[in-house]
């Protein structure tokens, strides 16, 4: 099967493992191995964050290892649909306090550097990421022994790009399928001066 190639309008130039990133739902079946995964993990590893506090944790499962299920039972019945047909499956967590006991609140921001760093090296290395809310975090957060100091925040599937959008629900293929990819244009988001809600124009 021929792989879906995404449409990215860009109004200055960037560098392709941006632009041609994008989120698969079905993945090749070709299996990743956990070097790859720990690979992709040592690309977020170099992320900055506050103070290099570092809050990040995660969790991953290869397919076929016992974590994978486990982690996939943490998602809501939407995400099962496809996510099961992933090569790898992360959750993801981030420490909600800092190094002097009180509530981080640069954590989720650091978090979310950690997870620029592994979906661009992910993509460079023609690996898919689909990053998901939508999964019970207080089931993950006992699942998988969680203390109190940590917060459950995402869960992310990882595969090969290829896959064949006939092997998701009716209803996503349209999107998998869809070659534009669309965002804000940046004057919408980004002002010299003060801000203005222009994104609802």
């Amino acid at each position: 099967m021929k792989e879906i190639t995404k449409i990215t309008p860009t109004d200055y130039e960037i560098m392709d493992e941006i632009k041609s990133r994008w989120s698969p739902r079905a993945f090749d079946d070709v299996p990743l191995s956990v070097s790859e995964v720990k690979q992709l993990l040592e690309a977020g590893r170099w992320a900055s964050s506050s103070f290099n506090q570092q809050p990040w944790r995660i969790i991953y499962g290869i397919k076929g290892d016992p974590v994978f299920d486990r982690i996939l039972s943490c998602l809501v019945e939407f995400n099962q649909d496809w996510a099961k047909n992933a090569q790898a499956l992360l959750l993801t967590a981030y420490k909600n306090t800092n190094n002097e006991g009180e509530h981080y609140r640069h954590a989720m921001h650091d978090l979310g550097l950690f997870m620029g760093n592994v979906v661009i090296q992910a993509n460079h290395k023609g690996i898919g990421a689909h990053q998901m809310g939508g999964l019970d975090p207080e089931k993950a957060h006992t699942e998988f022994g969680f203390t109190s100091e940590f917060d459950v925040a995402t869960a992310v599937a990882l595969g090969r790009y290829g896959g064949d959008p006939n092997t998701l629900p009716e209803d996503l293929r349209a999107d998998e399928l869809e070659e534009k990819r669309i965002r804000y244009k940046v004057d919408q988001f980004a002002f010299n001066g003060n801000f203005e809600n222009k994104t609802e124009d």
